[in-house]
């Protein structure tokens, strides 16, 4: 079940293979995206869940200011996918390896 504040990798789609942060829960089936960058908070994109894979990291800073103020900044949204891509970053340089 997604969440707000949520990152998600988009699967389908022009803007396949980037990040994006789940901003509002439409049902059961539609979620809106945002990234802060390419696509703004006010304009975010609805997406059907079965477009996007659903990440294991959950941003506390943009759920808690959605569920405070009903928004987030467009800053607060590019920071936690850079947040979220330097955890990525960091987890690899311990000795992982990327297939391909």
């Amino acid at each position: 079940m997604p969440q707000i504040g949520q990152m998600v990798r988009i699967i389908k789609g022009r803007d396949a293979e980037k990040l994006g942060v789940i901003v509002n829960i439409l049902d059961d089936r539609f979620v809106l995206i945002a990234d802060g960058d390419k696509r703004k908070y006010d304009r975010a994109k609805r997406k059907n869940l079965i477009h996007l894979e659903l990440l294991d990291f959950v941003s506390p800073e943009v759920a808690r200011s959605i569920l405070e103020t009903g928004r987030v900044t467009n800053g607060k949204l590019r920071y936690a996918v850079a947040k979220f891509s330097d955890e990525k970053v960091i987890a690899l340089k311990k000795g992982d390896h990327i297939d391909g």
